[in-house]
């Protein structure tokens, strides 16, 4: 017996990604889930106003995946959502610093990787 073909809605989505960038991913994942599932231009606005480093990178990650919605994929600007942003971590950068009696201890300076999607609401 033959299976019939499953239909499935074809969403679009659009892609932004900031790499190497010099926050902890535990500090960035922090801000991620201030907006995570929430409209674009309210996400923006709620980035604008979190006092933290990492929110003024997330919201230009998250400007970027609009504007690349709106020109690469022609969606509509004020239908978009996030439906993904995750901060995950990048590489350490290892520093020394000197201590007493002639030892050195390791500085780490982490970085993240910072990914948005977005899609298009379905208003049917």
């Amino acid at each position: 017996m033959a299976k019939k073909p499953v239909e499935m809605e074809e969403t679009l989505e659009a892609k932004a990604t900031a790499k190497y960038v010099r926050v902890t991913a535990r500090k960035a994942g922090e801000v991620c889930n201030l907006v995570r599932g929430k409209d674009v231009n309210e996400a923006l606005a709620i980035l604008k106003f979190t006092p933290r480093k990492a929110a003024e990178i997330i919201a230009k990650v998250v400007a970027s995946a609009k504007a690349n919605a709106e020109n690469n994929h022609e969606m509509d600007a004020d239908n978009l959502y996030i439906a993904s942003i995750v901060a995950n971590q990048g590489p350490t950068m290892k520093r020394f610093m000197p201590r007493a009696q002639g030892r050195a201890t390791t500085i780490r300076k982490r970085t993240s990787h910072i990914e948005v999607v977005v899609k298009e609401k379905n208003n049917k």
